[in-house]
């Protein structure tokens, strides 16, 4: 189904019944993790990645073709419909490659939002976490509720020497991150600077757009995450800034492996910003 249009009259409609207004500020992540119901809304994305919500989200579909999804307790398996598309996408991929099932992570609440735990990010329906899982064999078969929910993610970074482990990385998994970032509507994707260097090491000459997407990040050497950019009719989603010129492996790939990047940090966390005045008013929404 196409999605309507939002225009500056329509948000301008939308504040004449009383849907954009001085909000009510101060919502917790408690508030938004009561919500188990998408509004029914046209969808868009509003706000930042870590502080945003999202109307009209989608559900994913708890199995499909090529993928299951993880930890259904935790109720974060929304997004915006573009999001929901490049997951079953990635599925279908990896069935014609016959990889096993993805298991896919935390998309976002069913308005976004802050979560309770795991994450600043993933708050308007435009974030997702696929764990690096493909080479168990038991991935293969449908997982039970109780897998479902105690599994890990192995990691596929051996942490001491800064490569990649080759006990659970495989080409696999550089061809589902690839078939990933080559999507036009994904902005970047965040893997653990040692398999940023692993593409780096075995790149083509043809690599250099896709490669460009995947960005080093702390963390995330047992699962990756798929950013999309700002969907269209969406005027109140604020977007990244670009990414840097280059397929990222330079001197700015180095700086990860530094004493420095290794340090724990010193600062005190900055407090979340506050969620946008449309974000208050949703959630209060039927």
């Amino acid at each position: 189904m196409r999605l309507a249009t939002v225009t500056p009259s329509v948000l301008f409609g939308l504040a004449a019944l009383g849907f954009i207004s001085e909000a009510n500020a101060g919502s917790t992540a408690q508030d938004w993790a009561k919500i188990n119901t998408p509004t029914h809304t046209p969808s868009q994305s509003i706000g930042t990645y870590t502080s945003g919500c999202i109307s009209g989200a989608a559900t994913l579909p708890l199995d499909g073709p090529g993928y299951q999804v993880m930890r259904l307790s935790r109720h974060r398996y929304y997004g915006h419909p573009s999001l929901i598309g490049v997951i079953q996408q990635l599925g279908q991929f990896s069935v014609e490659q016959k990889l096993g099932s993805l298991l896919i992570g935390d998309l976002g609440q069913a308005r976004g939002g802050p979560t309770l735990s795991g994450h600043r990010s993933h708050q308007t329906g435009l974030d997702v976490d696929i764990w690096f899982l493909l080479s168990e064999p038991a991935s293969n078969r449908p997982l039970t509720a109780n897998e479902r929910e105690t599994w890990s993610a192995p990691s596929v970074v051996d942490l001491q020497n800064d490569t990649v482990d080759y006990k659970h990385w495989s080409l696999d998994q550089a061809k589902v991150l690839e078939a990933a970032a080559r999507l036009p509507e994904v902005d970047r994707i965040f893997v653990n600077p040692s398999i940023k260097q692993e593409l780096c090491n075995n790149k083509a000459a043809s690599t250099g757009e896709w490669l460009r997407k995947i960005r080093p990040w702390w963390k995330h050497d047992d699962h990756f995450h798929v950013r999309l950019k700002c969907p269209p009719h969406s005027p109140q989603c604020d977007a990244q800034d670009p990414l840097p010129a280059g397929d990222g492996c330079d001197a700015s790939l180095a700086w990860w492996f530094s004493a420095e990047a290794k340090a724990p940090s010193k600062n005190v966390p900055l407090p979340p910003p506050p969620l946008p005045a449309l974000c208050e008013q949703l959630l209060r929404q039927p």
